[in-house]
This record gives structure tokens, C-alpha cells and sequence, in this order.
């Protein structure tokens, strides 16, 4: 006989009892979760964040669906069957915040509303993009409850596949063609440094580089706010793990401070509300930027991105050791 486990459908509210206090911030924790859900790189940037005399459940940014810029999105949950009330707000906040993703997460869609959605995506074409997730939590016998995110509606013939991961013929924007020109000089000169090939075709604002230990990576980035940065990022099992290694690391920062000449530059930043952590420098600098700014931009973070691992290297390998005792 053949015995297989019972799959069960476990009740929102016998887990996020709150919708404020307990599912937004969890969700703040686990937005990747969604992002991948929905096709998109998703990256918090507030909880609760204010318009007007109300209050945005969480507002966040998404890597472009074809990875060449960052698109404001709007959250709005709900953990009951939508109403015409959170309808509302949804669209005060998309106007609010100028939004270009737009998602609306509940417990049941109500088919008037779904109806809204995909009347919304086909009146705004792709310049805004309206999701509609059902958010569901499943359990297997007596395992922990799972949460599983169901797309409900999405923008007219909408794909992961085809628009957030493109096929490798598929023709890039001019904004991607600027972060290839911009990456490829950079990333062969690091190959050539450190003896190892590296991709070069990368049309993102940013790089992930590793560091020698799976639990942080270095990553170099164009922000949109016309910053240049090179990180030391937190990529550790959980945001718990990332928090306490952090908080270990913190205990060196004087030290770190007076051995290396970019301490006193560095940005420590703990970033309570999402996974990672990081340590930064930054300048000015966008792809934007003439060729000559563009060069010494890229010599900057050549520089930078070597120098991380020497300044870094041995206070890490503390941490990982004390982490494990």
C-alpha cells in the first residue's frame, strides 16, 4: 500500500492574527518570495509608508522586467476577500507614489475585482502593471504551515519566463546596451586580475561578486539616485543569521576603521527590515555619465571591489568562527 502524506489548507488568521503588526512585516522579510512569485527582483524600501492621511502597507522597487531600471511598486494587503474600500486605496497610492507596479494581495479575489484589474492592465498597457495574489498557507500532515503565493491577475499576456528572464537572442533596450558597455571593461579587467573568467555581458545596474565565503557576497552598483556603490553584503541561511553576524562584526568596526584607508568612509547599515545587511562606500556616479566620468567610475570600483576582501577578509573569517560555536 501505497502511503502518502495529506496536504491541508491552514486558515491566514491562525498564523498572522494582525494584518498590520504581523503579515506586513513578514512580508517586509520575505518579499523575495513574492518577487519570484511575480516574475520581478523585489527589494523593501518602507512598511507603512505615508500618503497623505493613510498609510501604504509596503512600498518597494522591482528591477525592470527586462532588467535595465528600477520600477516604484506598491503593495496593499488584505487577509480577507477584497472590498471596494482597499480598491480604493490601492488606486489613491498608486496615484500617490507615481507607481509602475501595482499589487494587491488578499485572501479571494472577488470577480468584480479581478475583472477591475485586468481592465486596469489593458487600459495602461506597460507603462503600469496591475497584480492580483492570493496569498494561501499549506501544511503536510504535521509539518509547519507554507505560504504560497497565487497569481490572480497580471498585465495582458504576462510571463515570467519570456519578460522577466529573456532568451539570450532577445534584443536589448538601449538602457541595457548602456550597463553592457559600462560592465564589460570592468568585469574583464577583474577577470584578468584575479586569474578567473567572470560573465561580461551584464545589463543590470548591478554586479554580484563573490568574496570567498557563501555567506557574503560583493556587489557593485549604479543606483538610480545617481550613487556609485560597492557593498559587503550579509547573504547568510536567514535574516536572523545575517543580523547576528552583522551585530559580531559591528565589535571589529573601530579596528576595521583604523587598518584600512576607506574605514572612516565606510556605511554601516544593519537594515532591520529586510534580510540582508550591508557595508558600504559610495560616490556620485550614473550610467548617465559621460564616458570619461564613466571610466573613472569603474576605475573606482576596480579599486574598491579589490580592496574589500583585504580589509574584510580576516574579521569575516572571525565571525563565520564564532558564529559556529
Amino acid at each position: 500500500m501505497i502511503d502518502l502524506a495529506k496536504i491541508e489548507r491552514v486558515d491566514l488568521r491562525g498564523v498572522w492574527l494582525n494584518e498590520a503588526t504581523d503579515f506586513t512585516p513578514w512580508l517586509g522579510d520575505n518579499i523575495a518570495d513574492l518577487g519570484e512569485a511575480l516574475g520581478l527582483e523585489l527589494e523593501l524600501q518602507k512598511i507603512e509608508a505615508p500618503v497623505g492621511g493613510y498609510y501604504l502597507d509596503i512600498l518597494a522597487t522591482a528591477t525592470d522586467l527586462n532588467g535595465d531600471r528600477d520600477r516604484t511598486v506598491i503593495i496593499e494587503n488584505q487577509l480577507e476577500s477584497t472590498d471596494h474600500d482597499h480598491l480604493g486605496k490601492l488606486l489613491t497610492y498608486a496615484a500617490g507614489f507615481d507607481a509602475q507596479v501595482v499589487v494587491w494581495l488578499t485572501r479571494e479575489f472577488r470577480d468584480e475585482h479581478r475583472q477591475a484589474l485586468d481592465w486596469l492592465n489593458q487600459r495602461t498597457g506597460e507603462d503600469t502593471l496591475f497584480f492580483g495574489v492570493v496569498v494561501e498557507l499549506w501544511k503536510i500532515d504535521d509539518s509547519k504551515p507554507a505560504p504560497h503565493f497565487k497569481l490572480e491577475a497580471a498585465p495582458n499576456n504576462w510571463s515570467k519566463q519570456t519578460r522577466y528572464s529573456p532568451t539570450p537572442t532577445a534584443e536589448l533596450t538601449e538602457r541595457q546596451k548602456q550597463y553592457v558597455r559600462f560592465w564589460k571593461p570592468l568585469l574583464e579587467e577583474l577577470s584578468d586580475t584575479h586569474g578567473r573568467r567572470l560573465p561580461t555581458e551584464n545589463k543590470r545596474p548591478y554586479c554580484v561578486l563573490d568574496f570567498g565565503f557563501a555567506q557574503f557576497k560583493r556587489i557593485t552598483k549604479l543606483t538610480r539616485n545617481g550613487e556609485a556603490r560597492v557593498e559587503l553584503e550579509f547573504w547568510g541561511p536567514t535574516k536572523e543569521w545575517n543580523k547576528d553576524a552583522f551585530d559580531m562584526l559591528v565589535e571589529r568596526r573601530e579596528q576595521i576603521e583604523i587598518e584600512s584607508d576607506i574605514g572612516a568612509k565606510l556605511i554601516w547599515e544593519r537594515l532591520d527590515k529586510v534580510r540582508t545587511c550591508r557595508v558600504s562606500v559610495s560616490r556620485s556616479g550614473a550610467i548617465d555619465d559621460s564616458d570619461e566620468e564613466l571610466e573613472d567610475i569603474r576605475a573606482w570600483m576596480i579599486d574598491r571591489v579589490t580592496e574589500f576582501p583585504d580589509v574584510f577578509r580576516p574579521h569575516l573569517e572571525w565571525v563565520l568562527s564564532e558564529m559556529q560555536t
